[in-house]
């Protein structure tokens, strides 16, 4: 194991060089006028699908000659901003006229999820992971200090239970009160405009793709454990495959055992490896490679 490690880590330090063999192996097995980009943004750093990274999927993908061929988004990540996932979604789409397939080799989640909605297929395995596009919102402390992400349902049903019990109470509603002035009324109203938005962007995501012949109310029914949280009980649940499917997605699965998964899930591990320990996002195709370092001290 340590050898391998060791292996990996000597690999990393060659940069994109030593991954450009593996993105043509998997072009040729994908068949002809496929290229592959990969989009990977860590989970260890703190850091987010932003706009910034549509406009550098752009350019690597302007970089690779597109005329004529099918972008294929090998995607990792757990999500960003809802704005920049429609921005990817669009550029995928430009460059890919036909419309795009998104590979999901290990974790696509929120703001991920919905690029993957964007795209005309989705290739995952049984491990693969999606999840809901719920947005996240970071709290912090009576002192200002950050205590972690809340999902835009918890903090809105949280304020909404208060309302309704000062509502209902007869007595003394001083305590709901007190409660309820940690809230401001400006941020619950922001988080329902979130909300909303991230739910719009995935509708018309798949009407103008996957699911276009269904009306808007079809498609909202249909992906329901994307968007109600009832489904999936917490932020973080995985969303695997066969609830995919069963919301019409398109979806292709591969045996983890196959030649196909076997590359992909090579390119994974030294994608993965590369945003967790030297960088902190990786935008490249076989012919170019924008990265973001990790800065020290990022945690």
């Amino acid at each position: 194991m340590a050898s391998s490690f060791q292996q990996l880590l000597e690999e990393v330090n060659q940069g994109h060089s030593i991954r450009q063999s593996i993105y043509q192996k998997l072009e040729k097995q994908l068949g002809k006028n496929k290229t592959v980009v990969a989009f990977f943004t860590s989970f260890r750093f703190p850091v987010l699908m932003d706009n910034q990274d549509a406009d550098m999927l752009e350019e690597v993908l302007r970089s690779s000659k597109m005329q004529g061929k099918e972008v294929v988004l090998l995607l990792n990540s757990p999500g960003g901003e809802a704005l920049a996932a429609e921005r990817i979604v669009n550029v995928c789409r430009t460059f890919s006229a036909d419309g795009f397939s998104v590979i999901v080799p290990k974790m696509a989640k929120s703001a991920a999820t919905m690029v993957c909605l964007g795209a005309k297929k989705i290739v995952m395995s049984k491990t693969s992971e999606m999840g809901p596009i719920d947005p996240q919102f970071l709290i912090h402390d009576d002192r200002g200090r950050p205590t972690g992400y809340k999902a835009a349902h918890e903090i809105l049903e949280s304020y909404n239970d208060l309302i309704d019990k000062a509502n209902k109470t007869k007595g003394k509603i001083e305590p709901y009160l007190q409660q309820l002035s940690r809230y401001d009324a400006r941020d619950i109203r922001s988080i329902r405009s979130a909300q909303q938005l991230s739910e719009s962007i995935a509708i018309s995501c798949l009407k103008h793709g996957a699911l276009e012949k269904f009306t808007h109310k079809q498609i909202k029914r249909k992906i329901a454990p994307f968007l109600d949280p009832r489904h999936t009980k917490v932020h973080g649940r995985p969303i695997y495959y066969d609830v995919a499917k069963a919301c019409d997605l398109k979806i292709e699965l591969h045996d983890v055992d196959s030649v196909t998964w076997g590359i992909v899930w090579e390119l994974y591990m030294r994608l993965n490896f590369f945003v967790t320990t030297s960088a902190s996002k990786a935008i490249e195709t076989a012919k170019d490679s924008w990265t973001s370092r990790a800065f020290v001290g990022e945690e």
